[in-house]
């Protein structure tokens, strides 16, 4: 095997049209038809015998990062003397029920908390009974519909309601999707399942199911992402810290306590990163933001101002011992209510993901990066720390761009530009 890893980038993956294999590194390769047609292949010699090789799926369905995933696992089934292609043939179809466990067992290292761990249980035995006893490569887009299409009842304020639950549930009808999707995916990778996942929303059932015109978490409504730019210059023209907080919370799509909390050493301002610490944020890891250039400004504007605050958005200090606080979340939810507007600071992620996704050529994990969600397993999440940062920092500028458009432009779409 060769000794150089990770010699592919995914722009040069996408552009490549050369027939032939172009290697990556460990026995992986990029195969390229004539066709133009792209696949992955993993080649190995074992010790006293011929060359052998293991197609790894086609391009972009299986990604570079979870061909390279792929390839670590079976160049670590070469050193242990196993044969890839023999465990691959050995292992039984499961059910989609048995792939789940495996699955939920691989990445429960993700979850923060039980409570987290039980919120997959219940998807994979309540939300999606109906498939549970289904082989994995028998589920197609009618299963999945079945599941999200299911008669559902919830209480909300008091009141029973009852519909589908795709329609009267959509938050929690779009977690379970996202778990279909990626359960099959590991199907995928485990040779279970061929061709596209029927669980994908974009280009497959964002053309099946409609799109709830209010996005609800929870109990939290959250704005149409169409109508963002006209909230956008209405807080700018507001005057006081909690309308600065609050256009800083939504440009950066983060949630309130990381912002409030935000202390001045986070920031390098020259640099426009800003590093928020594991103890604040929801997954307990650090989370380093690429600034928008509107978010400089803030922030500039901010330090010029010159409280010499321990806080960037400080509050009242506390009347026992006159402790430095930050802003309360209070503050910006009390300014959107006198504005006019029943919606939560924490549903403008909802607004800025659908955004992403509906607007933009942005992958899916990089826009979950944004949101501070765990995306993919160990492997590809040490890749995409090494590769994300300046994709984000593209991201952050087109969601601000797209949040304050020029006076007198139309927002329109950027849809079919680089997302590289």
């Amino acid at each position: 095997m060769a000794r150089s890893l990770n010699k592919l980038s995914e722009v040069g993956v996408r552009a490549a049209k050369k027939p032939g294999r172009h290697s990556d590194g460990g026995g992986l390769y990029l195969n390229v038809s004539t066709s133009g047609g792209k696949s992955w292949v993993f080649m190995w010699t074992p010790a006293g015998g011929k060359r052998r090789e293991m197609g790894l799926g086609a391009y972009p369905t299986v990604t570079l990062a979870k061909a390279r995933a792929l390839a670590i696992n079976h160049r670590v089934d070469i050193a242990e003397g196993r044969d890839p292609i023999a465990e691959r043939d050995q292992t039984p179809e499961p059910t989609f029920g048995e792939a789940a466990d495996q699955f939920m067992e691989s990445i429960k290292s993700e979850w923060t908390n039980d409570k987290h761990g039980e919120q997959w249980k219940h998807t994979v035995k309540v939300r999606c009974a109906s498939i549970r006893g289904l082989r994995v490569s028998a589920i197609g887009a009618d299963h999945v519909l079945k599941v999200l299409r299911q008669p559902v009842k919830t209480k909300y304020r008091g009141v029973e309601k009852s519909g589908e639950f795709w329609l009267l549930m959509p938050e929690t009808a779009t977690r379970v999707r996202n778990r279909i999707e990626r359960i099959l995916d590991y199907c995928r990778t485990k040779g279970w399942r061929t061709g596209e996942n029927p669980a994908r929303w974009r280009g497959h059932l964002a053309h099946l199911l409609p799109k709830p015109a209010t996005l609800i978490r929870g109990h939290q409504p959250a704005m149409p992402y169409q109508e963002v730019p006209t909230f956008m210059k209405r807080l700018r023209a507001q005057n006081g810290l909690p309308a600065r907080a609050a256009e800083f919370t939504i440009l950066n799509m983060l949630r309130s306590n990381e912002v409030l909390g935000a202390e001045w050493p986070e920031f390098d301002l020259v640099g426009k990163f800003w590093t928020i610490p594991k103890e604040r944020m929801k997954m307990g890891k650090e989370h380093t933001v690429p600034l928008s250039e509107r978010a400089v400004e803030i922030m500039e504007e901010l330090k010029a101002a010159g409280t010499n605050h321990r806080f960037v958005f400080p509050g009242q200090p506390r009347k026992s011992d006159g402790e430095e606080r930050p802003l309360s979340n209070m503050a910006m939810l009390m300014l959107i209510r006198r504005m006019g507007y029943g919606i939560t600071m924490h549903g403008f992620r909802s607004s800025a993901r659908d955004w992403a996704g509906d607007e933009t050529p942005f992958p899916r994990e990089i826009v979950e990066h944004a949101l501070a969600h765990q995306v993919g397993d160990s492997v590809e999440a040490s890749y995409r720390r090494m590769t994300a940062l300046m994709k984000r920092r593209v991201l952050m500028q087109a969601w601000s761009d797209y949040c304050y458009p020029p006076q007198g432009s139309n927002v329109v779409s950027i849809k079919g530009g680089s997302a590289a």
